[in-house]
């Protein structure tokens, strides 16, 4: 008789299937999914849709993560971006606003710290 137990299986959480199913049905029903690694937070899942939007998750970690792309239908795993990859790219204007945060609701920006470096450019 094993004394070692069967793993158990990943709980992967509703809403974040859900919401990445939802992405690639809406995206030309499939993507790429690249997996990285952030420390304690946990895993980003970039995800390319077939039609070059991105969009975005974040789980707990690498089984998780793995588990997700398994789970997902038309979901293919990368560990890299590869030069094709980022060819078929296609940020939204409503992407760049959110990667820009704060700043993309700015109309006034101060003068940049090394503005005299560049003054005769």
């Amino acid at each position: 008789m094993s004394t070692t137990a069967a793993p158990e299986a990943v709980k992967v959480p509703a809403e974040v299937e859900k919401s990445v199913v939802k992405f690639v049905a809406e995206h030309g029903g499939s993507g790429t999914a690249v997996l990285q690694y952030l420390g304690e937070q946990g895993v980003r899942i970039t995800l390319v849709g077939s039609d070059g939007i991105l969009g975005d998750r974040v789980v707990g970690d690498l089984a998780t993560a793995k588990a997700l792309v398994e789970r997902v239908d038309g979901l293919v795993e990368t560990d890299e971006w590869s030069r094709e990859l980022g060819s078929i790219v296609t940020p939204t204007a409503k992407h760049w606003e959110r990667m820009a945060g704060w700043v993309a609701r700015q109309t006034k920006f101060p003068k940049a710290r090394n503005a005299k470096l560049f003054a005769g450019a």
